[in-house]
């Protein structure tokens, strides 16, 4: 099978950039033929005329429609499998492959298709506001607090709306968990029939931490105000414990947002693991609807447990009380409790970790590759099956 993936980078990186690459890399390990159609927007410039050129390309970018479709000719892929378009490729390559008879399979790692900015998120709150078609909503809210990118981010959401860029041209939606896929059913209209639940990959080390031997209450990730930063380090100054953020270098820094706390900057894979196996448990503080929490994910791989938010894909990805706890979102007094409780008891700590890697180990790549085989060989056969009808 030939696969060609198509995705733009976030100059901002996180989880979606990392799921991306790992599936590629375990689909290239297993055999599968891919090509990539690249784009990164750490290529625009950071100035008035980075912005400019985003909002032209994310409407009109003839440029990138035109290459991928050079490639699309030249490699002849069984599937495409988009991820996040916006803003370098244009979301019109989607027809190029109907046009060809080329399955699309899209993966949803955000809520691009409801809402204007991605998160659901304004003013620190959740917002839906923008549904049924009031994508207007997100530039009288000014939602990305820059008139001008409040106006191209609703433009944007209203043009693939309408001209049914996605729902018209997508064979299957991969959604990395239920409350994603129900999400679309319910949000976006999505037929349930269209959609694959399927989580990101999810390396098990060879040997578990122990997580009551861990110094410190960890987060990693992006350190932006939707994942909840004020609240972990609210938690911090009640608990008195210590607590420590972990970014990748590439990350954008907030250090208004961080509050004083302790940063470690990770440079690579290793770096990261080893700020896990460091912890006695990740801490997943969000105050959007997570689509599905791959660092909380993977710490629990190293037999890390994890407190998230009582919201969105969370709920699933911790059991409370058996590996990990879940906590009020937005309530720093509530997940000051939960940590000191679990800080305070290496034995429940140990016991959470263990249950924390059995549950860890279906995230597995072998597994991964099996299910998107699947979802590949389905999408073809619907896509022949409504050709011939």
């Amino acid at each position: 099978m030939k696969v060609l993936f198509a995705y733009n980078e976030h100059r901002g990186g996180g989880g979606s950039n990392n799921a991306t690459r790992a599936t590629m890399e375990a689909l290239g390990a297993a055999g599968i033929e891919i090509e990539t159609f690249r784009r990164s927007s750490r290529d625009l410039p950071t100035n008035g005329w980075g912005r400019l050129r985003a909002g032209t390309s994310a409407f009109h970018a003839p440029e990138s429609l035109r290459a991928f479709e050079r490639q699309l000719e030249a490699f002849r892929p069984d599937v495409v499998h988009a991820y996040e378009l916006f803003p370098l490729i244009s979301p019109r390559i989607l027809g190029a492959c109907t046009r060809r008879g080329v399955p699309v399979v899209m993966s949803t790692d955000d809520f691009r298709l409801t809402c204007p900015v991605r998160t659901h998120l304004r003013d620190g709150r959740v917002c839906t506001e923008c549904l049924d078609g009031r994508e207007y909503r997100a530039v009288l809210h000014n939602c990305r607090g820059n008139m001008a990118e409040s106006i191209v981010l609703a433009g944007y959401a209203a043009m693939v709306r309408k001209l049914g860029l996605f729902s018209d041209h997508v064979t299957t939606f991969i959604a990395p968990s239920r409350f994603t896929c129900d999400w679309l059913v319910d949000k976006a209209r999505i037929p349930r029939e269209r959609i694959a639940v399927l989580a990101p990959v999810v390396d098990l080390p060879a040997e578990a931490s122990d997580p009551a031997n861990g110094t410190y209450v960890g987060f990693a990730g992006r350190i932006v105000p939707e994942k909840g930063i004020r609240t972990f380090a609210e938690a911090a100054r009640i608990s008195g414990l210590p607590f420590r953020l972990s970014r990748h270098e590439s990350y954008f820094d907030a250090p208004e947002l961080s509050q004083g706390l302790e940063t470690v900057v990770t440079h690579d894979r290793s770096g990261l693991e080893a700020f896990y196996r460091g912890a006695r448990m990740i801490v997943l503080p969000s105050l959007w609807f997570e689509t599905f929490g791959l660092a909380a994910a993977e710490a629990m791989s190293h037999g890390i447990p994890a407190i998230g938010s009582r919201m969105g894909a969370i709920v699933e990805l911790i059991e409370d009380g058996v590996d990990g706890f879940l906590f009020e979102p937005g309530d720093a007094q509530d997940l000051a409790a939960k940590v000191t409780r679990l800080w305070s008891d290496p034995g429940l700590s140990r016991r959470m970790g263990a249950a924390a890697r059995i549950k860890a180990a279906q995230w597995q790549r072998a597994s991964h590759v099996e299910n998107v085989r699947a979802i590949y060989e389905k999408a073809v056969a619907d896509r022949m099956g409504g050709q011939a009808r």
